[in-house]
């Protein structure tokens, strides 16, 4: 089907988005293979648009594929980047940044569902700390995604917006109850159970949209998530650097990025090969949900024991 318009230039706001990332897209199109460079605009700003199928369906099947979708984690690493400037404003003027570079960061993501929920929340939390409140995560994405829907009730139909919600209520709730109970170091515990917490949340989205649940999505999150962060948290600057820089410099200042967004690939496509289907993997849940419902109870028993303290 083809389509005849006007193309307009758009307004300020745009115009600078689309400079932004147009500039990421050419710094990693020079340093990276393409599938890399379309993976590494997806997970720094969430532009997937070029991104192969088949690397679509292996972020997909291995439980991936909310980290090409711009999230409450995108915007966290955009705010500490400015965070030294933040402080050093007064309380009202650091207020009326936060919520500018917020909404800078949202247009340079073509305001996406997921990016809007996490936006807003992020807006509202720089809000009530201002006025000396303390917001808790659920009520704060209670209150994100009511004004949200009430501005705009398409949203209730799109899935990007389901599991955005989903996957944040299930980090706030359903995480810390599976961190407190697993066992193993403070990171491992952490870990696992952001990463449990998320895949309940977006178990029944997932169910309705895709028809599956991605069984070493758990796994798969725990090695790929901290380097896919990292990649995040520098790729932005790290991007718009080396698009002002020549080639070799361009390279360098590219190289962590490209190793990071390597390895995120190389995660999910082995996460990918290795996830069952069929009867195999109805089996495989199912005995997963044991082994983790034992894990849980005997963190839970080893954890509320009473301490003998020896005199």
């Amino acid at each position: 089907m083809e389509a005849l318009g006007d193309v307009l230039a758009g307004d300020g706001l745009a115009r600078a988005g689309n400079r932004v990332r147009s500039a990421l897209r050419r710094s990693a199109s020079r340093t990276m293979r393409p599938a890399e460079a379309a993976l590494f605009t997806g997970l720094v700003i969430g532009d997937d648009a070029l991104q192969p199928q088949w690397m679509v369906a292996q972020f997909r099947s291995s439980g991936l594929s909310h980290l090409t979708a711009v999230s409450g984690q995108n915007v966290g690493f955009v705010m500490a980047a400015v965070l030294p400037l933040l402080r050093r404003m007064r309380p009202l003027g650091r207020w009326a940044a936060t919520i500018a570079v917020i909404l800078w960061f949202m247009a340079i993501t073509r305001f996406e569902p997921s990016v809007l929920r996490a936006g807003v929340m992020a807006m509202l939390s720089a809000t009530a700390f201002v006025m000396g409140r303390q917001a808790t995560p659920q009520r704060l994405v209670g209150l994100a995604v009511t004004s949200l829907t009430l501005a705009d009730p398409m949203l209730v139909h799109l899935v990007a917006f389901w599991l955005s919600v989903g996957a944040t209520l299930g980090v706030c709730t359903v995480g810390p109850w599976c961190a407190a109970r697993l066992p193993g170091p403070h990171w491992f515990r952490v870990s696992v159970g952001v990463s449990l917490g998320a895949q309940v949340g977006v178990a029944l989205p997932s169910l309705l949209a895709f028809h599956r649940l991605a069984l070493v999505s758990v796994v798969a999150n725990v090695a790929a998530v901290p380097v896919a962060g990292m990649v995040m948290l520098y790729g932005l600057p790290g991007g718009l650097l080396a698009g002002v820089l020549p080639g070799w410099l361009q390279r360098l200042v590219m190289t962590p990025a490209a190793i990071g967004t390597r390895w995120t690939a190389t995660v999910a496509q082995v996460g990918s090969a290795l996830e069952p289907s069929g009867s195999a993997a109805v089996v495989m849940w199912c005995a997963a949900m044991v082994a983790l419902a034992f894990t849980l109870f005997r963190g839970h028993r080893s954890r509320s024991a009473p301490q003998h303290v020896p005199f």
